[in-house]
């Protein structure tokens, strides 16, 4: 049977983990991550940001452009991640 840790238990492995410096955590068995890897990195499921549902009107082909390049029909989600992207450069 697996010992599932307590609550105390991951709270002590935590603060030593948070103790050690860079150079004392062995990272032999954990390649870097190429910088091509991030191109299509999400966010975890942990922060979902709030969604408010709106009726936006939208140019036919834009719209039948998204569903075709998107898997699975996430064509909504993928014009979110579009303007997200859009409205975070606007800042440069």
């Amino acid at each position: 049977m697996k010992h599932k840790m307590t609550e105390a238990e991951r709270d002590a492995q935590l603060a030593r983990l948070a103790a050690m410096s860079e150079d004392e955590i062995d990272t032999v068995d954990i390649p870097e991550a190429p910088a091509e890897n991030w191109v299509h990195a999400r966010r975890p499921g942990l922060y979902r940001p709030v969604k408010k549902p709106v009726t936006l009107r939208l140019d036919m082909d834009l719209v039948e452009w998204f569903k075709s390049h998107t898997p699975e029909g996430g064509y909504q989600t993928e014009i979110n991640r579009v303007l997200r992207r859009y409205v975070a450069g606007a800042g440069r």
